[in-house]
C-alpha cells in the first residue's frame, strides 16, 4: 500500500510540475507578444487601492515590460468617473485601444492588440 502512495505522490507530483512549466511557457509568450505589440498608451488599467488582482495584474505586466498606464479609481475623480461610464463590475479594469476588458484577462488583451488580417 505504501508503494502505491508513493507512486501516486509521484505522478502528482509530476503533474503538477509540468502544469506549472506550461503555464510559466505560456505566459512568457504572452509577455513576449504583449510586449511586442503594446505602445505607450495602448493599455491603462483602472484599479483600486484594494484590489489583490490589480496587484497582480501591475506586478506582472511591469516585471515583463509591458508598457501601460494606470489609474486608481480613489485616488484620481476622472478614473473614477470612466469606471463607471464603463459600466464596470469590478477592478482591474482595462482599456485596450479603446476596449474594455473586465480582469487581468491576457488573451483578451493580446487578440484586442493583435493587428487586423
Amino acid at each position: 500500500m505504501a508503494k502505491e502512495l508513493w507512486s501516486l505522490a509521484a505522478v502528482v507530483g509530476v503533474a503538477l510540475l509540468a502544469q506549472s512549466g506550461f503555464r510559466h511557457l505560456s505566459e512568457s509568450r504572452d509577455a513576449e507578444r504583449m510586449v511586442a505589440l503594446a505602445r505607450p498608451g495602448d493599455i491603462r488599467m483602472i484599479s483600486s487601492e484594494t484590489c489583490p488582482w490589480c496587484t497582480v495584474a501591475r506586478r506582472w505586466m511591469q516585471a515583463e515590460g509591458v508598457p501601460f498606464e494606470e489609474c486608481l479609481i480613489e485616488r484620481d475623480t476622472a478614473c473614477a468617473d470612466e469606471f463607471r461610464a464603463r459600466g464596470a463590475a469590478g477592478t482591474p479594469l482595462l482599456v485596450v485601444r479603446g476596449h474594455t476588458v473586465l480582469g487581468f484577462d491576457r488573451g483578451e488583451v493580446l487578440r484586442i492588440l493583435e493587428p487586423s488580417r
